[in-house]
């Protein structure tokens, strides 16, 4: 990929069609739908087929699992703006049944996600958020949870 400074000269349109044409993204059968403008959003799906099911026919978990990986950061990096370090330090998948045909997820990080992140980092320079979502198929019913603590500080250059 590239360096985040780069992205974020990018529009929400520009990234979603830049990262859908990813690699491991467009080999993986994982698509980004949507992202907000406003980076307060983002909607990934995946389709199950032959080039990307496992040995039961279903969803591979560590595609499930990337599918939300770098959004939880990306979005807040985003918003952020400049200036600032932002990775997940832990991350959980609850499988809680087998993703078939096609999966989705809308992560988000609405404005009072953002501020909590400021205040931390305004009281304490630094700041841990859980953030999470939930894996869906075409059915509506769960797939799986995904969790993820970010850890954000401001860049020390």
């Amino acid at each position: 990929m590239v360096m985040a400074s780069t992205l974020r000269k990018l529009s929400a349109r520009q990234f979603r069609l830049m990262t859908n044409a990813y690699p491991v993204f467009l080999m993986g059968g994982v698509r980004i739908e949507h992202v907000a403008d406003d980076w307060s959003s983002v909607t990934v799906r995946h389709k199950v087929s032959g080039w990307n099911k496992n040995h039961a026919g279903v969803a591979f978990g560590g595609i499930l699992s990337m599918m939300t990986d770098p959004f939880f950061g990306l979005m807040a990096l985003w918003q952020l703006g400049d200036g600032y370090r932002v990775w997940n330090t832990t991350a959980t998948t609850e499988f809680v049944r087998p993703g078939r045909g096609l999966v989705r997820v809308t992560m988000l990080m609405p404005p009072e996600d953002m501020a909590k992140i400021r205040g931390n980092l305004e009281a304490d320079g630094v700041s841990r958020t859980n953030h999470s979502a939930e894996l869906v198929g075409a059915d509506g019913e769960l797939v799986a949870r995904t969790s993820q603590e970010l850890y954000v500080r401001k860049h020390s250059r």
